[in-house]
């Protein structure tokens, strides 16, 4: 449901954090930082970008950019980015942290179910982490809207359908836990919202056995886990749903 409290709530939740966050940023160089350390701090991440394509030269929305490091991998490809966040305070780390690393990034203060961009405004869309906490129906209807015919929009988003996984973020502490009372990991519902706007979606999961790694240490067992979820999910990709994150990619007929 979209209410001016549920926005307020979130709004409040995440600028809490990059309050939080900001007194790490005294030292502007910790704003610095590599491609590759985005790109392989999750093991989803580098696959889902390259589901963009090539973005040189095209207009590219970072869709609730929080703090603002995909925008910034984005611009140094050439993409003419857009990032927009709920939150003021992830809207002035990102700034932050494009202006330290050389980006050129525009950025706006928006709610993704109510984006205030012309229609088909953009070539590409990327987020991580954001669907869940929306309203689908309604962000995938201004999606569509905005996106060019013919656009790729990949999202990266945890997934709900595992009961043992969801019992273990109820109940097992482990870093990063806190939520919003209104965010959800996505499941069939979800899905199927997403599939009215776009029929052709694209669903890839990471982390099935070797989601244990949130708990195991880097090494020969959390490889092993890493080898048997590559063989199972080719030999049967709708295991995706009880992996802890999934990548979608939506696509807009031309």
């Amino acid at each position: 449901m979209h209410t001016p409290h549920r926005l307020a709530v979130e709004q409040s939740f995440h600028d809490r954090q990059a309050q939080e966050r900001s007194s790490s940023f005294d030292d502007l160089k910790k704003l610095y930082f590599t491609d590759d350390f985005y790109l392989d701090h999750e093991t989803w991440i580098r696959p889902a970008m390259s589901r963009l394509g090539e973005v040189s030269g095209l207009p590219v929305l970072d869709y609730g950019c929080g703090h603002g490091m995909a925008a910034v991998v984005l611009a140094r490809h050439g993409a003419r980015v857009t990032a927009f966040d709920l939150s003021p305070g992830y809207l002035h780390e990102a700034k932050r942290r494009a202006q330290y690393n050389g980006a050129a990034i525009e950025f706006v203060h928006a709610d993704a179910e109510r984006l205030p961009f012309a229609h088909a405004r953009f070539a590409r869309v990327w987020g991580n982490a954001i669907l869940h906490h929306l309203d689908m129906g309604r962000a995938a209807r201004e999606l569509h809207r905005v996106l060019m015919p013919g656009g790729i929009a990949v999202f990266c988003e945890p997934c709900g359908e595992n009961v043992l996984l969801s019992w273990a973020r109820r109940r097992l502490p482990y870093a990063g836990k806190e939520r919003t009372p209104d965010e959800h990991p996505l499941c069939r519902r979800h899905l199927a919202a997403l599939r009215e706007v776009f029929p052709a979606l694209e669903i890839e999961g990471y982390q099935l056995l070797s989601m244990a790694r949130r708990v195991l240490r880097p090494g020969r067992l959390v490889s092993g886990l890493e080898w048997c979820d590559a063989r199972l999910l080719r030999w049967s990709p709708s295991l995706s749903r009880f992996c802890r994150y999934v990548v979608l990619t939506l696509r807009k007929p031309a």
